[in-house]
């Protein structure tokens, strides 16, 4: 679901979420949210809630590393590493 709510931001760059928001999504005082921008666009998120959904959104590209990696890793030409 989609809200649009409107907040002023203060003289320091600050802006105060709502409370209904606050509480609808758990947001207390101390809790660490993440500030994304993309473009003109920012979004705010739960830092805890950050690391699953960033890694289901990535998962396609870690495989792929995983195995431009497996490529590399593991070869004669690798080996080098070895004696270092």
């Amino acid at each position: 679901m989609m809200e649009l709510k409107t907040v002023k931001v203060s003289e320091k760059g600050q802006i105060s979420i709502p409370a209904d928001i606050r509480e609808e999504i758990g947001i207390k005082q101390g809790d660490t949210l993440i500030l994304i921008r993309e473009k003109n666009r920012l979004l705010l998120q739960k830092a805890e809630q950050f690391g699953k959904e960033a890694k289901d959104e990535f998962r396609h590209l870690l495989k792929h590393s995983e195995d431009v990696a497996k490529q590399f890793w593991g070869t004669k030409a690798d080996d080098v590493w070895d004696t270092i």
